[in-house]
């Protein structure tokens, strides 16, 4: 949050002052943006602190509610999204807490996408659709009340509204099709009259300190990861709550799959159409691959798993595959878990036909499968053969994404561009494009651009890609921003106990490390301590083809608790996230000359092995260290092997760990040097 103050301190910051060009109000939060977030706000932000904040500063002075709390660029948990405005005070006639989430938008006309209802054009000459801003503050009301217990506690609490102030109703007409709800109303310039009519069944004149402060205090619940979200599919309520472009993506894919339903081989719940069905189809056109783009805890997997959710409540399957063995396993293991006793073989089986691996469709017939949702797109390879296919099916010319694209009637990529790890992964967005279109298909490429790790922090995901040199830009300095916690280890000792600490805790907490020690088969029922750095020794996970008692299989070492006991590599890694991550860096990456550089030979990763270019192990290397270093969701720990390494990165990170007196307890190992997420400070009943 950048501000709170009450209406009445808001209307004495929004006079104008001769010869600023800004309300003092807007300087100050120029201002407060600057310290909290580090840089400057785009001039977006600044037109509408300085143009729409004032409508709603006046509308509450007009109705007698000055002493309302307004919050301005109110964070959501665990995400990088923030609501315009929340209102705090009292519910007329209970005087219990009350809410009002508020998005600006300073539009003049909008229209709506007439291939998704929910996509707009809100004039802004960017060529882009957004959310449609009622859709917008709905979602942004589900995901508060989602991860906010406190805004639970009475379902009348939280009210959201779309205030469009420069928007007359005839130049925003289509945007008044879509449904309101009590968490999401429309109003225009039209409309203000009603608006303010709002504001007063909302509040009383009653000072909102109180609610405000119990807000900004409240509890938040953990973010939903991966494996959750996993879990509670088929329970009510239990899918994800998408926000901005995830929602815009999956609901315009669906929305596809509607309108196509009778050649597509939809003919049962969502996608029936009893006209339609018996009706001379239209010509289809060409197949339609949809692309989703996004960076490290962008919500991809997530998303795929909602998709796939969304289609399964109505009775319709869709194929979702990886190239990633620990993400395949892990979800062919939750629905086991779901089989009733005696069918746990049956349940077995359909999980290994719903959850498959990018190489297994060189043999499916064309457009056989409706819907074919290829996660962790980034791992597809060059071609499916491998080294136990057999000699008949080897093609070592034919692309693998060509087999899937033609084995689905509908294919979806999600990937990450810095994420591919192996010499042969060539998983990207342009690469992908332009092979379905060399195979006669449309194309739609999405960007997901929010992120639901490391705190919802934007800014410690741009610098782990400027620290590996990802884009082109030079190492800087972490600045601490409240959301992520970062800090350095002094040795592979003190990170495991700080670590292990966290996990006492019950927080989900692990290891990870470069790729730089060999990975050697069990010692008959025991693990080998590979990873050794001076007298520390410990064992890599278990290997894929192994089992080893009280250790868990390689594919489930991300979520069984027993994994705490071992060290994980990228393979094993990628895909899950847990709330604090250890990050040791080893010998094959090392700053020299103001940044990484690549030392192959330092390297145990037998992918490497033999004529792979220089250039291709570096991009694999820099890539597998993102992905270790944005597995966090709370905090990330790093220590660096190299002496040279690890003091540039003691100079680029404030952070240590140390012992303190936390909370009033004994003294404990905790993380110095920036905030801890509100989520996780400790606090007192």
């Amino acid at each position: 949050m950048l501000l709170q103050l009450s209406a009445a301190e808001l209307g004495r910051l929004i006079e104008a002052r001769a010869g600023s060009a800004y309300l003092p109000l807007t300087e100050q939060l120029i201002q407060e943006h600057s310290r909290i977030k580090g840089g400057d706000p785009s001039q977006g932000d600044i037109a509408s602190w300085n143009n729409s904040l004032p409508v709603v500063v006046k509308a509450l002075l007009d109705c007698g509610l000055g002493e309302v709390e307004v919050q301005i660029e109110v964070d959501l948990p665990h995400t990088n999204s923030a609501v315009d405005l929340v209102l705090c005070g009292q519910q007329p006639g209970t005087a219990t807490d009350s809410y009002l989430a508020v998005e600006l938008k300073q539009v003049r006309h909008a229209t709506v996408d007439p291939l998704c209802p929910i996509a707009v054009d809100l004039g802004f000459g960017d060529g882009k659709n957004k959310l449609h801003p009622v859709r917008q503050v709905q979602r942004y009301c589900e995901y508060m009340l989602r991860y906010l217990p406190h805004l639970r506690q009475n379902e009348d609490q939280l009210t959201g509204v779309a205030l469009l102030h420069n928007a007359r109703d005839a130049d925003v007409e289509a945007l008044f099709d879509l449904s309101e709800t009590n968490h999401g109303f429309l109003y225009t310039l039209d409309d203000l009259a009603r608006f303010r009519r709002a504001l007063t069944s909302k509040f009383t004149p009653a000072s909102g300190k109180q609610a405000a402060s119990a807000l900004k205090q409240a509890r938040q619940d953990p973010l939903l990861k991966v494996t959750d979200v996993a879990r509670q599919r088929s329970v009510v309520g239990g899918g994800l709550t998408l926000l901005d472009e995830q929602y815009v993506a999956v609901d315009r894919i669906t929305r596809h799959l509607e309108k196509t339903a009778h050649f597509t081989g939809f003919n049962v719940g969502l996608f029936y159409d009893a006209k339609a069905a018996h009706s001379h189809a239209p010509d289809p056109g060409a197949k339609r691959v949809y692309i989703l783009r996004g960076g490290p805890g962008s919500g991809k997997s997530a998303v795929a798993l909602e998709l796939q959710r969304a289609l399964g409540i109505k009775g319709r399957e869709a194929v979702l595959a990886s190239g990633s063995h620990a993400y395949t396993e892990t979800l062919r293991e939750i629905m086991q878990s779901t089989a009733r006793r005696g069918r746990t073989a049956d349940k077995r089986r359909a999980a290994v036909k719903l959850y498959r691996y990018f190489n297994s469709f060189n043999q499916t017939p064309p457009n056989s499968i409706d819907v074919l949702i290829c996660d962790e797109a980034h791992r597809m390879r060059r071609s499916s053969t491998y080294r136990w296919t057999p000699k008949e099916l080897r093609d070592d010319d034919r692309p693998q994404a060509t087999e899937v694209i033609s084995a689905a009637r509908v294919p979806i990529f999600l990937l990450d561009d810095h994420q591919s790890i192996r010499p042969d992964e060539v998983g990207t967005a342009i690469y992908l494009k332009e092979l379905a279109e060399s195979m006669g298909c449309d194309v739609e490429v999405t960007d997901l651009e929010g992120t639901f790790r490391a705190g919802g922090s934007k800014r410690y995901q741009r610098w782990v890609q400027q620290l590996l040199g990802l884009d082109a830009s030079d190492p800087v300095a972490w600045r601490p921003d409240g959301r992520m916690t970062l800090a350095v280890a002094d040795s592979p000792g003190q990170m495991e106990q700080f670590i292990r600490a966290r996990h006492v805790d019950n927080a989900t907490a692990r290891i990870t490390a470069g790729f730089c020690w060999p990975w050697s088969n069990p010692d008959g029922n025991r693990l080998v301590d590979d990873v050794r750095i001076s007298d520390w020794r410990r064992p890599w996970n278990v290997k894929p083809e192994h089992s080893v008692p009280d250790a868990p299989r390689s594919d489930l070492w991300s979520t069984d608790r027993r994994g705490i006991d071992q060290i994980g590599c990228v393979y094993t890694a990628q895909t899950f996230e847990y709330d604090w991550n250890g990050v040791i860096i080893g010998p094959d990456l090392l700053f020299r000359g103001g940044k990484f550089t690549v030392d192959r030979s330092a390297s145990c990763d037998p992918a490497f092995r033999g004529p792979v270019d220089d250039a291709i192990v570096t991009r694999c290397v820099l890539n597998a260290y993102h992905v270790l270093l944005t597995r966090g969701v709370v905090g990330t720990l790093v220590y660096a092997v190299d002496p040279a390494t690890h003091n540039e990165l003691r100079r680029l990170i404030p952070g240590t760990i140390g012992m303190q007196n936390y909370g009033g307890g004994q003294p404990k190992l905790t993380a110095e040097g920036s905030q801890l997420p509100p989520a996780y400070r400790r606090r007192h009943g």
